[in-house]
């Protein structure tokens, strides 16, 4: 019987500029051979700007699209998995990720948590030229905190990054 393939997904978790893109950048530079898929770059390519949120069902559905390619690719040899950069604050909303992401091959689920204080990424967010607006941060604070990711989620590690 064959040994069975280890296919992790990495799943970002943080605030907006709490510096989730920047590290999965130099991850991806690290190892090139690692799928990357980030809502922002997906609503780029959906609607033609990342900052247009669009209808949130085909954002979800294209984003299962590549979490299952990257699966099959990562089975065969081509990848070493996959990295999920968005905000992922809610609980609820990391469970559908974790849900599909297993339901679709992936056998480790790795959380990288940016523990980075509100009024840091307040203060990176008013330098950006693509601006989120301050309270929808802070409502997405207000969530992480009330739920910060824990390996009882399904997490074979939780990462906190400060």
């Amino acid at each position: 019987m064959p040994a069975s393939i280890d296919i992790p997904l990495w799943l970002l978790i943080g605030l907006p500029d709490s510096g989730k893109s920047t590290w999965a950048r130099h991850f991806r530079q690290a190892d090139p051979a690692i799928a990357y898929i980030s809502t922002d770059q997906i609503r780029g390519e959906l609607f033609g700007d990342e900052a247009t949120q669009g209808p949130w069902p085909q954002v979800w559905e294209c984003v299962g699209q590549k979490m299952r390619g990257a699966a099959q690719q990562t089975q065969q040899g081509q990848l070493s998995g996959a990295l999920y950069d968005a905000t992922n604050v809610q609980r609820r909303g990391r469970r559908r990720v974790i849900q599909t992401a297993q339901s679709l091959g992936f056998t480790r689920l790795l959380a990288v948590w940016f523990d980075v204080s509100l009024a840091e990424c307040l203060k990176r967010n008013q330098g950006r030229s693509r601006q989120v607006p301050p309270e929808i941060i802070e409502t997405m604070s207000r969530q992480l905190a009330g739920a910060p990711p824990h390996p009882k989620e399904g997490f074979a590690a939780v990462y906190r990054l400060g």
